[in-house]
Protein backbone atom coordinates (compact mmCIF):
# COMPACT_ATOMS: atom_id res chain seq x y z
CA UNK A 1 0.00 0.00 0.00
CA UNK A 2 1.28 3.54 -1.02
CA UNK A 3 0.28 6.36 1.37
CA UNK A 4 -0.55 8.73 -1.38
CA UNK A 5 -1.69 7.97 -5.58
CA UNK A 6 1.54 9.75 -6.42
CA UNK A 7 4.52 9.59 -4.14
CA UNK A 8 5.89 12.47 -2.51
CA UNK A 9 9.62 12.51 -3.75
CA UNK A 10 10.24 13.13 -7.52
CA UNK A 11 10.29 9.87 -8.47
CA UNK A 12 6.73 8.03 -8.00
CA UNK A 13 6.39 4.68 -7.39
CA UNK A 14 4.46 2.57 -5.07
CA UNK A 15 5.60 1.56 -1.76
CA UNK A 16 6.20 -1.82 -0.83
CA UNK A 17 6.46 -2.43 2.77
CA UNK A 18 8.15 -5.60 3.52
CA UNK A 19 5.51 -7.74 6.12
CA UNK A 20 8.10 -7.75 9.02
CA UNK A 21 7.99 -4.30 9.20
CA UNK A 22 3.70 -3.68 7.63
CA UNK A 23 1.91 -1.97 10.78
CA UNK A 24 -1.38 -2.28 8.73
CA UNK A 25 -3.70 0.00 11.81
CA UNK A 26 -1.37 2.79 10.51
CA UNK A 27 -2.46 2.11 6.94
CA UNK A 28 -5.92 1.88 7.65
CA UNK A 29 -6.22 4.47 10.71
CA UNK A 30 -3.92 6.84 10.66
CA UNK A 31 -4.76 8.84 7.24
CA UNK A 32 -1.32 10.41 5.67
CA UNK A 33 -1.46 14.56 5.09
CA UNK A 34 0.72 16.35 3.46
CA UNK A 35 1.26 20.38 4.53
CA UNK A 36 0.54 22.14 0.86
CA UNK A 37 3.75 23.93 1.56
CA UNK A 38 5.31 20.96 0.96
CA UNK A 39 6.74 21.21 -3.06
CA UNK A 40 8.20 24.49 -2.05
CA UNK A 41 9.82 23.19 1.09
CA UNK A 42 11.88 21.06 -0.55
CA UNK A 43 13.33 23.17 -2.89
CA UNK A 44 14.20 25.83 -0.75
CA UNK A 45 15.36 23.30 1.53
CA UNK A 46 17.65 21.56 -0.93
CA UNK A 47 18.94 24.98 -1.77
CA UNK A 48 19.61 25.88 1.70
CA UNK A 49 21.69 22.66 2.05
CA UNK A 50 23.49 23.87 -0.68
CA UNK A 51 23.94 27.53 0.10
CA UNK A 52 25.45 26.17 4.06
CA UNK A 53 27.33 24.01 2.25
CA UNK A 54 26.38 20.80 4.37
CA UNK A 55 26.41 18.04 1.75
CA UNK A 56 28.39 18.14 -1.13
CA UNK A 57 26.74 19.59 -4.26
CA UNK A 58 26.63 16.32 -6.13
CA UNK A 59 24.95 14.58 -3.48
CA UNK A 60 22.64 16.97 -2.74
CA UNK A 61 21.61 16.12 -6.44
CA UNK A 62 21.42 12.65 -6.33
CA UNK A 63 20.14 12.34 -3.15
CA UNK A 64 18.36 14.90 -1.35
CA UNK A 65 15.16 14.66 -2.47
CA UNK A 66 14.93 10.78 -2.18
CA UNK A 67 16.10 10.97 1.32
CA UNK A 68 12.71 12.45 2.12
CA UNK A 69 13.95 14.32 4.90
CA UNK A 70 11.37 17.50 4.17
CA UNK A 71 8.21 14.61 3.10
CA UNK A 72 8.85 13.74 7.08
CA UNK A 73 8.05 17.22 8.43
CA UNK A 74 5.83 18.14 5.74
CA UNK A 75 3.63 15.04 7.22
CA UNK A 76 4.20 16.17 10.77
CA UNK A 77 3.72 19.71 11.37
CA UNK A 78 0.37 20.36 9.42
CA UNK A 79 -0.91 23.93 10.53
CA UNK A 80 2.46 25.17 10.51
CA UNK A 81 2.55 28.97 8.99
CA UNK A 82 5.09 28.17 5.61
CA UNK A 83 8.23 29.97 7.57
CA UNK A 84 7.91 27.96 10.60
CA UNK A 85 7.85 24.71 8.57
CA UNK A 86 10.42 25.99 6.88
CA UNK A 87 12.73 26.69 9.32
CA UNK A 88 11.74 23.59 11.15
CA UNK A 89 12.49 21.46 7.90
CA UNK A 90 16.08 23.01 7.51
CA UNK A 91 16.66 22.59 11.36
CA UNK A 92 15.89 18.69 10.55
CA UNK A 93 17.97 18.40 7.32
CA UNK A 94 20.78 19.45 9.42
CA UNK A 95 19.76 16.69 12.13
CA UNK A 96 20.06 14.12 10.45
CA UNK A 97 23.49 15.71 8.39
CA UNK A 98 25.01 16.31 11.56
CA UNK A 99 23.66 12.48 13.09
CA UNK A 100 25.60 11.34 9.84
CA UNK A 101 28.90 13.41 10.51
CA UNK A 102 28.62 12.30 14.05
CA UNK A 103 28.68 8.35 12.81
CA UNK A 104 31.78 9.17 10.21
CA UNK A 105 34.00 10.82 13.23
CA UNK A 106 33.33 7.40 15.41
CA UNK A 107 34.33 5.28 12.47
CA UNK A 108 37.33 7.32 11.00
CA UNK A 109 38.42 8.02 14.83
CA UNK A 110 38.15 11.83 14.56
CA UNK A 111 37.48 12.13 18.61
CA UNK A 112 39.20 15.75 18.43
CA UNK A 113 37.42 16.86 15.83
CA UNK A 114 33.75 15.27 17.48
CA UNK A 115 35.08 17.19 20.42
CA UNK A 116 35.38 20.52 19.03
CA UNK A 117 32.54 20.07 17.26
CA UNK A 118 30.36 19.15 20.29
CA UNK A 119 31.43 22.51 22.19
CA UNK A 120 30.60 24.71 19.53
CA UNK A 121 26.66 23.97 19.16
CA UNK A 122 26.55 24.01 22.67
CA UNK A 123 28.04 27.77 22.54
CA UNK A 124 25.81 28.42 19.34
CA UNK A 125 22.66 27.28 21.13
CA UNK A 126 23.41 30.29 23.63
CA UNK A 127 24.50 32.90 20.62
CA UNK A 128 23.24 31.31 17.51
CA UNK A 129 24.08 35.23 15.24
CA UNK A 130 27.60 35.26 16.56
CA UNK A 131 28.32 31.78 15.08
CA UNK A 132 26.46 32.75 11.35
CA UNK A 133 29.73 32.61 9.66
CA UNK A 134 31.64 30.21 11.59
CA UNK A 135 34.35 28.04 9.58
CA UNK A 136 32.14 24.76 10.17
CA UNK A 137 29.69 24.26 7.96
CA UNK A 138 27.84 22.28 10.03
CA UNK A 139 28.07 24.76 13.20
CA UNK A 140 26.74 27.53 10.67
CA UNK A 141 24.30 25.85 9.50
CA UNK A 142 22.83 25.14 12.90
CA UNK A 143 23.25 28.59 14.12
CA UNK A 144 21.07 29.80 11.20
CA UNK A 145 18.02 27.38 11.81
CA UNK A 146 18.23 27.67 15.72
CA UNK A 147 18.23 31.71 15.14
CA UNK A 148 15.13 31.18 12.88
CA UNK A 149 13.12 29.07 15.52
CA UNK A 150 13.76 31.64 18.56
CA UNK A 151 12.01 34.19 16.38
CA UNK A 152 8.46 32.61 16.65
CA UNK A 153 7.78 31.90 20.38
CA UNK A 154 8.61 33.75 23.35
CA UNK A 155 12.34 33.80 24.95
CA UNK A 156 10.56 30.91 27.80
CA UNK A 157 10.61 28.76 24.93
CA UNK A 158 13.76 29.07 23.23
CA UNK A 159 15.30 28.19 26.79
CA UNK A 160 13.55 25.39 27.23
CA UNK A 161 14.28 24.65 23.61
CA UNK A 162 17.90 25.46 24.25
CA UNK A 163 18.14 23.22 27.51
CA UNK A 164 16.58 20.35 25.52
CA UNK A 165 19.07 20.70 22.81
CA UNK A 166 22.42 20.53 25.40
CA UNK A 167 21.09 17.07 26.70
CA UNK A 168 20.92 15.95 23.10
CA UNK A 169 24.37 16.43 22.37
CA UNK A 170 25.48 15.03 25.23
CA UNK A 171 23.66 11.89 24.69
CA UNK A 172 25.66 11.99 21.77
CA UNK A 173 28.48 12.04 23.32
CA UNK A 174 27.91 9.53 25.21
CA UNK A 175 26.91 7.34 22.14
CA UNK A 176 30.34 8.19 20.61
CA UNK A 177 31.96 6.83 23.93
CA UNK A 178 29.79 4.05 23.98
CA UNK A 179 31.25 2.75 20.25
CA UNK A 180 34.18 3.81 20.55
CA UNK A 181 34.32 1.66 23.33
CA UNK A 182 32.71 -0.97 21.80
CA UNK A 183 30.03 -1.00 24.92
CA UNK A 184 26.10 -2.09 24.30
CA UNK A 185 23.92 -0.19 26.79
CA UNK A 186 21.56 -2.47 28.48
CA UNK A 187 18.10 -2.63 27.53
CA UNK A 188 16.60 0.64 30.34
CA UNK A 189 19.44 2.16 29.87
CA UNK A 190 19.53 2.54 26.21
CA UNK A 191 15.70 3.60 26.23
CA UNK A 192 17.00 6.25 28.47
CA UNK A 193 19.23 6.93 26.25
CA UNK A 194 17.68 6.46 23.04
CA UNK A 195 14.78 9.35 23.91
CA UNK A 196 17.83 11.82 24.48
CA UNK A 197 19.04 11.30 20.80
CA UNK A 198 15.99 11.34 19.06
CA UNK A 199 15.24 13.78 20.20
CA UNK A 200 11.54 13.02 22.13
CA UNK A 201 10.96 16.67 23.58
CA UNK A 202 12.65 19.15 20.30
CA UNK A 203 10.22 17.12 18.11
CA UNK A 204 7.76 17.80 20.91
CA UNK A 205 8.42 21.67 21.55
CA UNK A 206 8.51 22.23 17.94
CA UNK A 207 4.52 21.59 18.02
CA UNK A 208 3.80 24.87 19.50
CA UNK A 209 5.24 27.23 17.19
CA UNK A 210 3.17 24.84 14.47
CA UNK A 211 0.45 25.95 16.95
CA UNK A 212 1.31 29.72 16.90
CA UNK A 213 1.60 29.44 21.02
CA UNK A 214 3.49 28.72 23.48
CA UNK A 215 1.66 25.92 25.78
CA UNK A 216 2.00 27.10 29.79
CA UNK A 217 3.62 24.22 31.74
CA UNK A 218 0.50 23.05 33.62
CA UNK A 219 -0.73 21.66 30.10
CA UNK A 220 2.43 20.75 28.65
CA UNK A 221 3.27 18.42 31.93
CA UNK A 222 -0.10 17.18 32.80
CA UNK A 223 -0.17 13.70 31.80
CA UNK A 224 -2.97 14.09 29.55
CA UNK A 225 -0.78 15.69 27.31
CA UNK A 226 2.39 14.55 28.04
CA UNK A 227 1.46 10.83 27.67
CA UNK A 228 0.34 11.30 23.66
CA UNK A 229 3.25 13.26 23.37
CA UNK A 230 6.17 10.75 24.79
CA UNK A 231 4.03 7.81 22.63
CA UNK A 232 4.37 9.30 19.41
CA UNK A 233 8.01 9.87 20.24
CA UNK A 234 8.47 6.21 21.33
CA UNK A 235 6.38 4.73 18.30
CA UNK A 236 9.04 6.94 15.83
CA UNK A 237 12.37 5.74 17.63
CA UNK A 238 11.70 2.07 18.64
CA UNK A 239 9.68 1.75 14.43
CA UNK A 240 13.29 3.42 13.17
CA UNK A 241 15.08 0.60 15.32
CA UNK A 242 13.05 -1.81 13.63
CA UNK A 243 13.58 -0.57 10.29
CA UNK A 244 17.25 0.68 10.86
CA UNK A 245 18.20 -2.86 12.45
CA UNK A 246 19.75 -4.15 9.75
CA UNK A 247 21.84 -1.12 8.66
CA UNK A 248 23.06 -0.96 12.03
CA UNK A 249 24.11 -4.51 12.44
CA UNK A 250 26.11 -4.09 8.85
CA UNK A 251 27.67 -0.81 10.26
CA UNK A 252 28.83 -2.31 13.99
CA UNK A 253 26.68 -0.01 15.54
CA UNK A 254 25.95 -0.40 19.71
CA UNK A 255 22.76 1.65 19.86
CA UNK A 256 19.30 -0.23 18.65
CA UNK A 257 16.40 -1.38 20.63
CA UNK A 258 17.32 -4.70 19.12
CA UNK A 259 20.87 -5.23 19.87
CA UNK A 260 20.62 -4.46 23.61
CA UNK A 261 17.81 -7.72 23.58
CA UNK A 262 20.08 -9.89 21.71
CA UNK A 263 23.57 -8.46 23.50
CA UNK A 264 22.23 -8.69 27.08
CA UNK A 265 18.80 -10.75 26.84
CA UNK A 266 19.90 -13.42 24.63
CA UNK A 267 17.39 -13.17 21.92
CA UNK A 268 17.83 -14.41 18.65
CA UNK A 269 17.37 -11.45 15.96
CA UNK A 270 14.07 -13.05 14.84
CA UNK A 271 12.98 -12.74 18.84
CA UNK A 272 14.41 -9.20 18.91
CA UNK A 273 12.34 -8.06 15.87
CA UNK A 274 9.16 -9.20 16.88
CA UNK A 275 9.68 -7.60 20.82
CA UNK A 276 10.58 -4.76 19.05
CA UNK A 277 6.91 -4.96 16.55
CA UNK A 278 5.38 -6.21 20.05
CA UNK A 279 6.59 -2.46 21.46
CA UNK A 280 5.79 -0.91 18.55
CA UNK A 281 2.02 -2.19 18.38
CA UNK A 282 1.85 -1.24 21.61
CA UNK A 283 2.87 1.73 21.64
CA UNK A 284 0.09 2.49 18.61
CA UNK A 285 -2.84 0.91 20.46
CA UNK A 286 -1.94 3.15 24.08
CA UNK A 287 -1.57 6.32 21.62
CA UNK A 288 -5.35 5.77 20.66
CA UNK A 289 -6.57 5.39 24.48
CA UNK A 290 -4.50 8.63 25.16
CA UNK A 291 -5.71 10.34 22.78
CA UNK A 292 -9.61 9.76 24.11
CA UNK A 293 -8.36 11.81 27.62
CA UNK A 294 -5.93 14.19 25.77
CA UNK A 295 -9.30 15.45 23.58
CA UNK A 296 -11.00 16.18 26.60
CA UNK A 297 -8.05 17.75 28.69
CA UNK A 298 -8.38 20.43 25.56
CA UNK A 299 -12.13 20.32 25.64
CA UNK A 300 -11.53 21.32 29.53
CA UNK A 301 -9.19 23.89 28.80
CA UNK A 302 -11.99 25.68 27.18
CA UNK A 303 -13.52 27.36 29.67
CA UNK A 304 -15.47 29.90 27.98
CA UNK A 305 -12.90 33.08 28.08
CA UNK A 306 -11.04 33.55 24.89
CA UNK A 307 -7.72 32.94 26.64
CA UNK A 308 -9.29 28.88 27.57
CA UNK A 309 -10.34 29.30 23.77
CA UNK A 310 -7.37 30.05 22.03
CA UNK A 311 -5.31 27.12 24.55
CA UNK A 312 -7.91 24.32 23.80
CA UNK A 313 -7.28 25.16 19.97
CA UNK A 314 -3.73 25.23 20.41
CA UNK A 315 -3.59 21.23 22.33
CA UNK A 316 -5.72 20.01 19.66
CA UNK A 317 -3.76 20.99 16.94
CA UNK A 318 -0.62 19.82 18.75
CA UNK A 319 -2.99 16.76 19.14
CA UNK A 320 -3.49 16.52 15.66
CA UNK A 321 0.16 16.45 14.81
CA UNK A 322 0.94 13.99 17.50
CA UNK A 323 -1.07 11.27 15.66
CA UNK A 324 0.37 12.80 12.18
CA UNK A 325 3.66 11.82 13.10
CA UNK A 326 2.82 8.23 12.86
CA UNK A 327 1.84 8.32 9.62
CA UNK A 328 4.70 10.28 8.13
CA UNK A 329 7.26 8.40 10.42
CA UNK A 330 5.91 4.66 9.16
CA UNK A 331 6.04 6.40 5.21
CA UNK A 332 8.97 7.73 5.64
CA UNK A 333 10.93 4.24 6.09
CA UNK A 334 9.84 3.09 3.54
CA UNK A 335 10.34 6.15 0.91
CA UNK A 336 13.46 7.42 2.61
CA UNK A 337 16.72 6.38 0.64
CA UNK A 338 18.00 6.49 4.42
CA UNK A 339 16.73 2.80 5.50
CA UNK A 340 17.29 0.90 1.95
CA UNK A 341 20.85 -0.39 2.75
CA UNK A 342 20.21 -3.53 -0.27
CA UNK A 343 20.97 -0.84 -2.68
CA UNK A 344 24.12 0.81 -1.42
CA UNK A 345 27.19 -0.47 -2.33
CA UNK A 346 28.85 -0.94 0.71
CA UNK A 347 26.09 -1.99 3.50
CA UNK A 348 28.53 0.06 6.30
CA UNK A 349 28.64 3.18 4.31
CA UNK A 350 25.74 5.02 3.24
CA UNK A 351 26.36 6.72 -0.63
CA UNK A 352 25.11 9.95 1.01
CA UNK A 353 27.25 11.03 3.50
CA UNK A 354 31.24 12.24 2.75
CA UNK A 355 33.37 9.68 3.96
CA UNK A 356 36.92 11.39 3.74
CA UNK A 357 38.51 9.80 5.62
CA UNK A 358 41.87 11.99 6.18
CA UNK A 359 42.83 14.53 8.64
CA UNK A 360 39.80 16.17 11.68
CA UNK A 361 37.65 18.69 10.10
Amino acid sequence: MHAFPHSTTSTPTAVAVPPSLALPVIEEAFTRHLHPYWPKLQEKTRLWLLEKRLMPADKVAEYADGLCYTDLMAGYYLGAPDEVLQAIADYSAWFFVWDDRHDRDIVHGRAGAWRRLRFSLHTALDSPRHHLRHPDPLVAGFADSVLRLYSFLPSTWNARFARHFDQVIEAYDREFRNRTEGYVPEVEEYLALRRLTFAHWIWTDLLEPSAGRELPDAVRKHPAYRRPAMLSQEFAAWYNDLCSLPKEIAGDEVHNLGISLITHQGLTLEEAVGEIRRRVEECVTDFLEAEHDALRFADDLDDGTLWGKELGVAVRACLGNMRNWFSSVYWFHHESGRYMVDSWDDRSTPPYVNNEAAGEK
